[in-house]
Formats: structure tokens, sequence, C-alpha cells
């Protein structure tokens, strides 16, 4: 977790809302669009050898952008299902290796995890189709036939490809759908497809350097190249999955009353030296600020008590260094595993007051507490 405000960094242009998401364009798309370009220009000259280059050049660069729309049309067709579902989606962005769609909670049932993942495989197989149908009607030597050609091909290449039964994968999900059913536990869907995904990033790179050992014919530099960056996205996505259950294995075991920190209660006017000893004196590791009433207003701040020297905290109240309790920063003692995970998620801070059903303090949660159980994963 991260204390860090909840402004995010743009991920790109804006470039419109469709069904209340919003979609960006990375400027990364830029170098995947001239690498496409370079190397689809060829195939247009073969097919349409009257067009001068900056006209080839231009008709390769379309086919970049047509196929992007494609992509994107497979990440909407995550999203909408998401949506229908009740799963809040956050974006969807195209970027260097193709889109991704940030959907912000897991499907609760492997049903709906499997539905969410086919969708797109489903969407790009059925652009295939559509582009097919509409190629046995027109001309290969045409502009529009060379696009619409190359179009559907390219569809069903993402289409099979997304199919592989492994993360980040959609066939990776949908495996990870099929083990969460059998087992009854999505970790372990999770870790099953995730290794799966390793293996074929090491059979994409280590294919085509077979064939060069036993043929002795060197492979197409930029065939090596796409299998390179894919295996290197596919490992790396699966890596990351596989840290990221072993975070989700963990979270059930975070209980606020486990790592609660022992509290003692001072006025604000205290001064923080005073505060300091009565804390030490209690065996107390966090200090609450209460009103004439006694009532909690106000929390400590580890770190601004640590940039404070030591010569001036008798002159300085401990009021000046704790944090004003917002209703959000009170949490329910008994919070543990996900709810608590999400209530901190919810208003970032380095410190949360504890406190019991009736209303009495029970301590301080620390977010540097709960981190540290994460530490290693």
């Amino acid at each position: 977790m991260s204390n860090e405000s909840r402004r995010e960094r743009s991920p790109g242009l804006r470039i419109g809302r469709p069904f209340g998401i919003p979609v960006y364009v990375s400027p990364t798309w830029l170098i995947v669009a001239a690498f496409i370009t370079y190397t689809f220009q060829p195939v247009v000259r073969a097919y349409l050898p009257w067009l001068t280059p900056a006209a080839g050049y231009a008709v390769a660069f379309a086919f970049a952008v047509f196929l992007y729309v494609s992509v994107f049309l497979h990440e909407l067709a995550h999203c909408v299902v998401a949506l229908r579902y009740g799963l809040p989606v956050r974006r969807i962005t195209l970027y260097l290796l193709g889109g991704v769609s940030e959907i912000e909670r897991e499907p609760d049932s492997p049903g709906k995890e499997f539905l969410v993942a086919f969708a797109g495989p489903l969407l790009s197989l059925g652009l295939a189709l559509g582009g097919f149908m509409v190629y046995r009607f027109v001309s290969p030597f045409t502009v529009v036939g060379v696009l619409v050609q190359q179009l559907w091909l390219s569809n069903l290449i993402v289409g099979i490809f997304n199919l592989l039964p492994g993360l980040p994968l959609d066939g990776g999900r949908m495996l990870r759908a099929g083990v969460w059913r059998l087992t009854g536990r999505p970790v372990s869907g999770t870790v099953a497809a995730a290794w799966v995904g390793r293996g074929l990033a090491v059979v994409l790179v280590g294919v085509p350097l077979g064939l060069t050992l036993l043929t002795g014919e060197g492979q197409e530099i930029t065939f090596l190249l796409w299998s390179v960056l894919l295996a290197s996205f596919i490992w790396m996505g699966a890596s990351q999955a596989l840290r990221v259950a072993r975070v989700r294995a963990r979270i059930p075991l975070v209980r606020a009353r486990e790592l609660a920190r022992p509290a003692i209660s001072v006025p604000a006017e205290t001064p923080l030296a005073e505060a300091l000893r009565r804390a030490e004196e209690a065996g107390a590791r966090a200090i609450v600020v209460a009103d004439h009433e006694g009532r909690p207003v106000a929390i400590v701040n580890e770190a601004s008590v640590a940039a404070t020297p030591e010569r001036r905290r008798p002159w300085i109240s401990t009021g000046a260094v704790a944090r004003t309790l917002e209703p959000e920063l009170v949490l329910a003692a008994d919070l543990e595993g996900e709810p608590l995970i999400d209530a901190m998620r919810r208003t970032p801070a380095a410190e949360y007051l504890l406190v019991e059903r009736g209303g009495e303090v029970y301590g301080v949660l620390a977010t540097a507490d709960v981190n540290r159980m994460f530490i290693g994963v």
C-alpha cells in the first residue's frame, strides 16, 4: 500500500469515454505504430506496386491505426462484460504491446472470470470472421483489399494467440477460472496459469532458436524480434501474477487487532517531549490527542515526530505533530483481510485509530506495520 496522493499521472492522451470508460493512448503506441508501418510497407508494395513510396507508407500506417482500433474493441469487450457483472472499470490504455483493461475488482466466481476473459478473444475472432466475409467481395489488389485481408488475418492471430492458456493472456485467465472451479481457490488458479504462462514465454523464444540450430538457417530478424518481445511481455506478466497471488494469500492474515500499537491519550497542548515520556513509561507505541472531554481528535504522526529534533521537542505541542481524525481514519478494531485493506485504500494515511464496537479506543494501526506483512512477497 502507498500513502501517495490519489491523483494519478495520466497514462496518455484520452481519446474517448465509451460506456463511461476513459480510453487513453500511451505515447509508446507511436513506437509500435512506426514499427508496424515500417515492416508492413513492403507487403503493401508487393500487392500495390503502382503506389508511390509515400503512399505505401500511408497505407501501412492506416493498417497500424485500424489494428489498434481492433485491439481497443477487444479490450472494450472485456470491459462491457465486466460492467455487466457490476465490476468497476478504471480505464482502457492502448500502449506498446497492445491494450490493457484496468478492471478494479476481480470477479467473485470462476464463471464470471471465464466470461470476462473470453469476451476479448471472441470479439477478435468475430472481427476476423466478418473481415474474411468482406474480403471475399473485394479485390486483393486494391487498398481496401489489402487492408481488409491483413486486418482479418491479424484479428485471427490476436484471437487465437490470446486463447493460449497462460497468464497474462486471456486464455490464462480462462485456465485460472477452470482451476479455481476445480479447487475452490482462486489463488491456486492464478499460480497454475502463471506457470503455464512462463512456459509459453520459454517456448516462444526456444522454438525459433531450436529451428535455427536444427536447420542451420537463420530466422527472419523481424520474426525473432516479435518472439522476444512477446515472450518478455508474457514472462513479466506471469511473474507479476505470481507476485499478486502471493500478496493475496497474505491478505487474510492481516488483522487490525493483531497489528495494533498500544496507545496513550494526551491533551493537544502537552509538550511533545512529555507525551513521548508518558508513552515510553506506559509501554505504548502510539499517541492519540484527546480533547478536554477525553475524546480522540487526532493521531500523532510518527514521521513528524522523527523529523522533530530532540532539543525542540519540549517546546512543541503534541497537537502540532498530529493529524486530525477524519471519520475515514477511524476503523473498527475487528477489521481484517480484504475489508481492512479496502478501508485503508479508500483513505491513504500513515496511521489509523482503531476502536471497539462501543467506541472505546483499542489502539493505532500504522500503515508501515501492514506493509511489513508483504515484505519479501
